[in-house]
């Protein structure tokens, strides 16, 4: 459903935002580990999502990455939507080009509807929310 730069995004900023929650601030080392993902991919996607502001690094020797209170009303959609972009959220569940009401392919009618109802998810599902499933241990991160 989602390109591997955006699965390691969403669960990158996911592990940054719970492991920073005191104030600290965590390495990219400690990140990759954390979300099992290959370290050189990960920090290209998390210095791209600093430059956007989806998550705050800092340089030297107590440097790494944080999250500010207001990064944890982000929701998954808008991460999506930076990374993948809209096609999630509006394109055809066959892959077709032309899809549309007028010009619909064999499953629009019932995809439409999916396809809102992710959208929706998606849209109401804060990185905060993330946080607390995990350290109730409801949720893992890591396979």
């Amino acid at each position: 459903m989602f390109s591997k730069t955006c699965e390691y995004a969403i669960r990158a900023l996911i592990f940054i935002a719970q492991k920073t929650k005191d104030g600290s601030r965590i390495g990219i080392k400690d990140i990759s580990s954390g979300i099992d993902s290959p370290e050189y991919f990960i920090a290209k996607i998390l210095q791209d999502l600093s430059r956007k502001g989806f998550v705050q690094s800092a340089k030297g020797p107590n440097g790494g990455f944080y999250m500010e209170g207001k990064n944890l009303q982000q929701s998954v959609a808008d991460i999506v939507r930076e990374i993948d972009g809209d096609k999630l959220f509006t394109g055809c569940g066959l892959g077709l080009k032309e899809c549309s009401e007028d010009h619909p392919c064999p499953i629009h009618n019932d995809f439409k509807h999916i396809r809102q109802e992710i959208k929706d998810m998606l849209d109401n599902s804060k990185i905060e929310m993330f946080v607390k499933n995990l350290d109730l241990k409801l949720t893992f991160l890591k396979k």
